[in-house]
């Protein structure tokens, strides 16, 4: 994603646009690689190394959009709308890193079951997220965003569900403290992500029952 600039042969409308796509875009790219990892425990400082690339490369984004909304006096959405948009699609992507840090961190031996399901559902709201966000570009397309929103919405009532079975399989009599205490973070990154995903779809939402 080039930095923003006046005359850079993108029209600014395409530059906030393509923005947004591709942050989410890393999300869902993100998403898998840790889902990955849980499979691939013995490689997980280097799937992580890659994440961590990846959160960067999404900073650099949301930097640039910043930036080129105090440069624009027109923009394709409400300033309030891409502001709030980029910041949210940051917050998953940080989501995303850190429960892949501390999966390292932690020395993680081995998975549990519940936290596969969880990340299973974390790549699904990504990759629906991307989805909607990159249609934002046809917003008239009110049926279409609306409907990726009530997707993402349905992946994180899955996510709270399979985080409250993961929660009680954890708190079990018997647990390890210490292990209790390693994946009840990870499992709270792992909600958060998806929490976040609906996050960006709720301003979707308004952004279509605005302008549609």
């Amino acid at each position: 994603m080039p930095d923003y600039q006046l005359g850079m042969g993108l029209t600014q409308d395409a530059f906030f646009f393509d923005a947004l796509a591709e942050h989410a875009q890393k999300s869902a790219t993100a998403s898998k690689l840790l889902l990955e990892m849980l499979d691939r425990l013995e490689d997980a400082p280097a799937i992580a190394k890659r994440i961590k690339e990846i959160e960067h490369e999404g900073d650099r984004i949301t930097h640039s959009c910043l930036a080129a909304l105090h440069r624009t006096w027109i923009t394709p959405l409400d300033r309030e709308e891409i502001h709030a948009l980029i910041t949210r699609l940051d917050d998953v992507l940080d989501c995303i890193e850190a429960a892949s840090e501390r999966i390292v961190l932690f020395e993680i031996k081995s998975v549990l079951a519940e936290a596969r399901l969880l990340a299973e559902s974390v790549v699904a709201a990504c990759v629906t997220m991307s989805a909607a966000t990159s249609s934002l570009r046809d917003v008239k397309n009110r049926a279409r965003l609306l409907e990726l929103c009530v997707e993402i919405n349905r992946h994180e009532n899955a996510a709270d569900a399979h985080y409250r079975v993961a929660l009680a399989a954890l708190f079990k009599q018997g647990s390890d403290p210490l292990l209790v205490m390693k994946w009840r973070d990870i499992y709270d990154q792992l909600e958060n992500a998806t929490d976040r995903c609906e996050d960006v779809a709720n301003v979707i939402e308004g952004v279509v029952l605005e302008h549609a």
